[in-house]
């Protein structure tokens, strides 16, 4: 058991900022943020624009993954000395995509009372907007940034029937769905761009129609979070149970991974990447 929160410690604030609208900064946020002495923020700078005219005059203090470690030790002292300290992210709820998770543990483990305060949240914003199923999801972040990294990640998701929420940057958006297609099928998504501003947008339908869309921006510009549909949760898919019982019979009769892929996925039509993942799977299980 972790011990009890010691009331003369200070305690750490968990505080969402908006995402878009400022005004979507609580009344119960700004509040805790013009009580404490500290402020730890990605950028100062965007922070001090932020909550100067909310009448926030506490100290701010960087905090972001280049100084993850050394400031998080600051901060736990200065709890440990009766501070209150809250984080804050550039945008939504701290933690998410973001530093302080260990700060959180470190926090906690010594006895600090941590609050963590609701709000803006990208993710979930997107999540209830897409249209796709919100009974079960699953935030995986931004995905590697090349296209061999990134679809073995993918290859990693594809089996989960929960609704799928990325981050990704609007230059490597196209050739992310590309990967997506190839990789998860032609599901239905969304792409939110620029939650909660004036230039808010959902761009909803299987993924195919989003490249085609998107790829008549030139650039692409705006903040996305991208929602995928999961696998259906039924997890009947006959393109793929009859992909599993040819893998099954082309290893057994000696057939090549290589061209057993070729094989299944000229008659299923199923993406290259998640057929060879299935042979190998059937070669590993025969050895």
């Amino acid at each position: 058991m972790r011990p009890e929160p010691d009331p003369d410690l200070g305690t750490l604030y968990l505080v969402p900022t908006p995402i878009g609208d400022p005004e979507d900064m609580t009344p119960r946020g700004v509040a805790v943020l013009r009580a404490v002495a500290v402020v730890a923020c990605e950028d100062t700078r965007n922070t001090k624009t932020l909550l100067g005219p909310l009448g926030v005059r506490a100290r701010l203090v960087s905090y972001h993954e280049h100084n993850e470690e050394t400031r998080g030790e600051q901060l736990l002292a200065q709890l440990l000395d009766g501070e209150d300290v809250a984080v804050v992210s550039d945008a939504g709820t701290p933690l998410v995509n973001d530093p302080g998770f260990r700060l959180v543990a470190s926090a906690i483990e010594a006895g600090v009372r941590v609050r963590p305060l609701p709000g803006a949240n990208a993710p979930v914003t997107a999540l209830i907007g897409s249209g796709l199923p919100v009974h079960r999801f699953q935030y995986a972040g931004f995905l590697p940034r090349k296209s061999a990294a990134r679809r073995a990640a993918l290859v990693e998701l594809a089996s989960t029937d929960a609704t799928l929420i990325f981050f990704e940057a609007p230059h490597r958006l196209v050739e992310t769905l590309a990967d997506m297609r190839e990789v998860l099928g032609d599901r239905q998504a969304a792409a939110a761009r620029n939650l909660t501003k004036n230039s808010e947008e959902f761009l909803r339908g299987p993924i195919s129609e989003l490249i085609d869309r998107l790829s008549g921006e030139d650039p692409v510009r705006g903040q996305f979070t991208l929602v995928v549909g999961g696998l259906d949760s039924s997890g009947a898919d006959p393109a793929k149970e009859l992909a599993g019982k040819l893998a099954t019979a082309l290893v057994a009769h000696g057939a090549t991974a290589r061209m057993a892929s070729d094989v299944i996925r000229e008659v299923t039509g199923l993406p290259r990447n998640w057929v060879y993942d299935r042979v190998q799977s059937v070669e590993r299980a025969g050895k």
